[in-house]
């Protein structure tokens, strides 16, 4: 069998990336990232996978989250705290309901790439290339803007590299202490019609305060005021991802130096294509959306091409069919997992199957919605014996108006108000925190079924 080489995709079929028209300026930009360190290291891929296998049994809880497409104009230290901010919330509020750990994976740093329906929008009887996010071309709808522009990359590059550095100083710097991040959800139970999550938020204080009380706070201070953050985002733009791709030399294995964890999009999950030629080949844990239209043929061969040694921690199945459908789907996918005796952690992507077009002419995803499928995936899981092993949400910890529904109750009409994104509707810092509220509640009940059954 022949070694695999990070250029090996080059070979295969590819979807949804660019044709750059200057091959030399393309060549010039790959040789410069080339030399550029890595965003990230072997070692935190590493143990990210060991945190990745905990939740595949049972033992942890898989939190992913963030934007839909980072842009460049957006990039602000204020945005990104206030992600980061919103993330630890959640994952608080999740850890008292599933009482295990939860591993923290931002869409972050990196997700600046985004495949599209189609390869043209026409506006105005105007039609040009469609925006394929910023590391690829422009938003602004005109001719030039849309011109893939390799030189993009490198700005994606020290975006990325200026993301994770803050990042890091956040995560370890006191800003992820635990009273701070309790005392901020507190003042969200405190708002308008929140008031019903107060109950639970003040049981975790009540545990806080447990903690300072025995001195366990003063045992385990680093435990407390720090936390382990990682970052994701799909691997679409393959000559970014393999400018940054290294050789690891503790192990000898390639490793995908653009995040800790790389995932393969819905529309480019084909067995035998690019995307799924350079996910094969890398260390880090990969994530696979599958949709309504994943068989069981072709989820059983891409099991065997991205993980074939089975390795628990590798490969996260991130399920996407929208509210309504994952009875339909998920249960027959969960059952070739189980036939093939496959190690995965299975997660829940309830935005990408639950896009609308508001009257208003906004998208817009309802937050019922998304709620909605997050219970259908707990109860496909609950019903087969299986562990719903995430949720993987795209957020923001600003107030924007993108999603209707929530606490703070978003209708059609405000959409208009604060509607930000550059393609898809994102959960704003309330309904994200909501959504913790609930999904936690599922989590608790899920514990205590699992205990009786146990039991008898």
């Amino acid at each position: 069998m022949t070694q695999w080489q990070k250029s090996d995709w080059r070979n295969k079929p590819r979807i949804q990336m660019p044709d750059y028209l200057d091959a030399a300026e393309l060549n010039a930009v790959e040789s410069r990232l080339s030399s550029y360190p890595p965003l990230i290291f072997a070692g935190e891929a590493r143990r990210l996978r060991d945190k990745l296998a905990a939740v595949s049994r049972g033992d942890a809880f898989l939190l992913q989250g963030g934007d839909c497409a980072e842009s460049f104009a957006e990039f602000k230290a204020d945005n990104i705290r206030d992600t980061f901010k919103v993330m630890l919330q959640m994952a608080m509020v999740l850890t008292y309901g599933a009482k295990v750990p939860v591993v923290k994976v931002g869409r972050m740093a990196g997700q600046m790439a985004k495949p599209r329906s189609a390869p043209t929008e026409t506006v105005d009887g105007v039609e040009l290339p469609s925006y394929r996010g910023d590391i690829i071309n422009g938003f602004d709808f005109d001719a030039a803007s849309r011109i893939p522009d390799p030189k993009r990359m490198e700005q994606a590059y020290l975006q990325a590299a200026a993301t994770l550095n803050l990042l890091r100083a956040f995560s370890t710097g006191g800003f992820a202490d635990m009273h701070k991040v309790h005392a901020w959800t507190l003042g969200f139970t405190q708002g308008d019609n929140a008031g019903k999550y107060h109950e639970m938020a003040q049981r975790i204080s009540d545990t806080l305060d447990f903690m300072d009380a025995a001195g366990i706070r003063d045992e385990a201070n680093n435990t407390v005021e720090t936390v382990d953050f990682y970052t994701s985002h799909e691997a679409l733009l393959l000559e970014y991802e393999e400018a940054l791709c290294r050789l690891d030399s503790t192990s000898g294995h390639w490793v995908a130096g653009s995040g800790h964890m790389i995932w393969i999009g819905d529309r480019t999950r084909q067995p035998d294509g690019a995307h799924v030629e350079f996910c094969k080949g890398v260390q880090n844990p990969i994530g696979l959306k599958c949709g309504p239209s994943m068989t069981t043929g072709h989820l059983k061969s891409l099991m065997a091409a991205l993980n074939p040694d089975n390795e628990a921690g590798r490969l996260t199945l991130i399920a996407r069919f929208g509210a309504g459908s994952v009875g339909e789907h998920l249960p027959r996918l969960v059952k070739a997992v189980q036939e093939e005796g496959a190690n995965v952690v299975w997660t829940c992507d309830a935005m990408h199957g639950n896009t609308i077009k508001a009257a208003s002419g906004y998208k817009t995803r309802p937050f019922e919605s998304v709620l909605r499928e997050v219970r259908e995936f707990f109860g496909v899981h609950n019903a087969e014996g299986t562990i719903p092993g995430g949720v993987h949400f795209e957020m923001t910890g600003q107030d924007v108006t993108e999603c209707t529904g929530g606490v703070r109750a978003v209708t059609d009409e405000n959409l208009s108000d604060r509607y930000h994104t550059a393609c898809d509707p994102r959960l704003n810092a309330s309904q994200s925190l909501e959504l913790a509220f609930l999904v936690s509640e599922e989590l608790s009940a899920r514990r205590e079924s699992v205990h009786k059954a146990a039991a008898v």
